[in-house]
């Protein structure tokens, strides 16, 4: 197979990981869990998997800033609104219907015209949210933080939702872009396209440890992009957040073309859908898998919202603490809840969104924040005074492992750990290109000041620990 068809399937823009959610603070990356103010750097994740597993290991008395970048606006716009259907109130949507919604959006090419509603209405909030931080030079929600990014990505930020809200009145068919996709990555392999990906579900994913991955939903995923149909209805219209630009050289001439650039071949049931701590759901009978990737995903992701909202879940007033509310081992509040509040210059230049019955509200984690940084940032850190010695796990993708080098030593905290995504679910590689690559990941690694862990709980991440002085 061809570099080019190689890099067709994964795509050019990483809308999901490749991967399941980590705690990035647990005993698994840390030789002794760090507690008080911690600092989480992620670089390239894609989605909000490890930042949500992260979350729900914490203690009252822990405060947690994530510090995210990505390299495109239109990802930070997708981790954006994630994170914003993450903390919807339950008063506001069910924790069902919520871990629903935010599955149809993460991992379906097409999506119910309710979701999309949802999707235009949290698009709607976003882009408020971020206007009223450039009229005000500071940031409007208490948990997510774009003021650190850019003013032109920040207006860049602001096109992006607008698309959402009003998308092409005569869009271009999602089936067809993902059918000319598969026909691309597959060549003359295409009208045999069954057979291959039966080869790559059965003698790829399921060697891989991801048995759990039934053949009838990652065949439909693989011809159509629909990976979670939780309820009955029409999943017809294209999501939004999953079509970005991309741009071809044509004729001598740059053409910018809209569609799905994304994975084509490893699936999203990767990120929430192969592990769980309930072995109930790993029971096979006949020696077929009783539950599937989206059962496994559905209950995963519920555990989390379910998580959040116990953490505080009595409507307050805007800045008001609670004091009686808990998540998982957590005894204290660290959760308020607040309105996001339209700023009335902002919506002077902005079509209101459509009115839904009730005001969408956002929980507010007390004690975290999820702050945004420039594509371009990661190699500026080392020479600014405030990163210096500041993180306590720094996590990077297999597509963005080229850019560390040896100053990430000058940002990472003495006891840090440094958590790389290797390439064992990128299934156009072969497996010396899989074991090449994770020497190359441990090359650079100790290029970079750190050694690896001994106790790996598993081959889809490398971790290392920051060498001693």
């Amino acid at each position: 197979m061809s570099a080019g068809r190689t890099v067709e399937g994964a795509g050019c823009v990483t809308w999901w990981g490749f991967g399941p959610a980590r705690d990035l603070l647990s005993s698994d990356t840390h030789r002794v869990r760090p507690h008080g103010e911690l600092n989480v750097l992620l670089v390239g994740s894609a989605d909000p998997r490890h930042i949500l597993k992260t979350i729900t290991g914490l203690t009252d008395s822990d405060t947690l800033h994530i510090w995210v970048i990505e390299n495109s606006m239109e990802v930070v716009a997708r981790q954006l609104v994630l994170l914003y259907l993450s903390l919807l109130t339950p008063e506001n949507m069910s924790l069902h219907k919520k871990t629903e919604v935010f599955l149809e959006v993460f991992g379906n090419s097409e999506i119910r015209k309710e979701t999309e509603e949802t999707l235009k209405h949290a698009a709607a909030q976003l882009s408020l949210s971020i206007t009223n931080a450039l009229f005000s030079d500071s940031h409007t929600h208490p948990c997510l933080d774009t003021s650190l990014l850019k003013f032109k990505e920040r207006d860049e930020l602001v096109r992006i939702f607008k698309l959402w809200e009003r998308p092409p009145s005569v869009p271009a068919s999602v089936r067809k872009v993902w059918d000319a996709r598969v026909r691309q990555h597959l060549g003359t392999r295409y009208d045999s396209r069954q057979g291959c990906f039966d080869w790559d579900l059965t003698m790829k994913l399921h060697q891989s440890g991801c048995g759990v991955i039934s053949k009838h939903q990652y065949v439909k995923w693989r011809e159509s992009g629909v990976a979670f149909e939780m309820r009955e209805g029409l999943y017809q219209t294209a999501n939004q957040s999953l079509l970005s630009t991309r741009v071809f050289n044509h004729r001598g001439d740059r053409v910018a073309v809209r569609g799905y650039w994304g994975d084509i071949v490893s699936s999203p049931y990767l990120s929430f859908g192969i592990e769980t701590e309930n072995k109930d759901l790993l029971k096979k009978q006949n020696n077929q898998h009783m539950k599937t990737a989206q059962d496994i995903s559905e209950v995963n992701v519920l555990a989390l919202f379910e998580c959040l909202s116990t953490r505080g879940s009595a409507l307050l007033n805007e800045n008001e603490p609670n004091p009686s509310s808990s998540c998982c081992q957590s005894t204290d509040s660290f959760i308020t809840e607040e309105k996001i509040q339209n700023d009335p210059r902002a919506s002077q230049t902005h079509t209101e969104p459509e009115q839904h019955p009730a005001e969408q509200q956002t929980q507010v984690v007390n004690g975290v924040k999820v702050k945004f940084l420039s594509p371009d940032s990661l190699s500026k850190l080392p020479v600014k005074t405030k990163y210096r010695n500041l993180f306590n796990t720094i996590y990077c993708s297999a597509s963005m492992v080229h850019q560390l080098d040896s100053s990430l030593r000058e940002i990472t905290a003495p006891d840090a750990a440094l958590v790389i995504e290797l390439a064992n679910f990128l299934l156009d590689l072969s497996k010396e290109q899989v074991s090449g690559f994770a020497d190359k990941v441990k090359e650079i690694a100790e290029e970079s000041g750190f050694t690896v862990t001994h106790n790996q709980s598993s081959d889809v991440y490398a971790v290392f620990t920051r060498k001693q002085n």
